[in-house]
């Protein structure tokens, strides 16, 4: 008996090291992956990217155009959707972890949600085309691309919140309660400070693929800018850095698009990690306070 049973646990530790090396093997792997495309993207543009690049305006036949109203407008878009899209997702996603009921209307309502976070980005784009450009007939403008944009992003962040929201320990809840805090304070106080990191996770997620989208712009905010670095019009064409990525590898005239295209690819990639950086700096700072 006792041999059987040594048997039995030399086997499942040799199992253990197995899976364990497995484990980390395909994470290496992964992160080799990831470092590889960076490295990739970033080693072609950055050595040859000035600052002037960042603020010159595009050029459509002569060399040496800038990315400065693209990149502008990737963050007024950016910004117009995450105000849209944060208070709305996120409401949306403590509703349906903590007060919605239990029944059949919520668990459909639940499957749909989930279903618009897999719907292709260029059904957005035309749902935006038709409501804007054609009911409301204001054009292809910025207003059009930031909303657009804030509702491809609602079902994923709802789902990512509702997820969060749930995975916070009954007993924290059963602590506030017995405190005398009412549903409210306790959600404020106790449920979001402990759901926060993931929460967070879903909005890095969503601002970087509303900051690289390309279809839904194209369709709502056009391929084309004012003309003006800062032009605060929400009803001017609003091409974004993304679709200016696109529109110079596939159809730009001047003979430096490749360079072009390096340089705005590699500020496209930083800008994303920038955001990750600035969206999670805060909760690390507090993590190293609250030690």
């Amino acid at each position: 008996m006792n041999f059987n049973r040594t048997r039995y646990t030399a086997r499942s530790q040799r199992r253990n090291k197995i899976a364990t090396f497995a484990f980390y093997t395909l994470g290496a792997l992964v992160m080799l992956l990831v470092f590889w495309l960076l490295f990739s993207i970033l080693s072609k543009g950055l050595p040859s990217l000035r600052p002037d690049f960042l603020i010159r305006q595009p050029e459509e036949i002569d060399p040496g155009g800038g990315i400065g109203p693209v990149l502008f407008n990737s963050f007024y878009v950016l910004f117009i959707s995450l105000l849209i899209s944060i208070p709305i997702g996120t409401g949306a996603g403590i509703y349906m972890a903590e007060y919605a009921p239990d029944n059949r209307f919520t668990g459909a309502l639940r499957i749909c949600v989930e279903s618009l976070s897999s719907v292709p980005s260029i059904v957005f784009g035309l749902l935006g085309l038709a409501i804007f450009a054609e009911y409301f007939n204001i054009g292809l403008t910025i207003i059009g691309g930031g909303v657009s944009l804030a509702l491809l992003n609602l079902p994923m962040l709802a789902r990512v919140t509702e997820e969060a929201v749930r995975a916070v320990p009954g007993e924290i809840r059963e602590a506030g309660y017995a405190l005398g805090m009412t549903k409210f304070h306790v959600i404020r106080k106790v449920v979001l400070p402990v759901a926060m990191p993931a929460t967070v996770t879903g909005v890095c997620l969503v601002a970087g693929r509303a900051f690289g989208e390309s279809a839904v712009i194209i369709l709502t905010a056009g391929l084309s800018t004012s003309g003006e670095m800062w032009d605060f019009n929400l009803f001017s064409p609003g091409e974004t850095l993304a679709v200016h990525l696109w529109y110079v590898q596939s159809e730009a005239i001047v003979e430096d698009a490749r360079q072009i295209a390096d340089k705005s690819a590699a500020v496209l990639v930083f800008v994303v990690l920038l955001i990750n950086f600035v969206f999670r700096f805060p909760l690390w700072l507090g993590r190293r306070r609250s030690r």
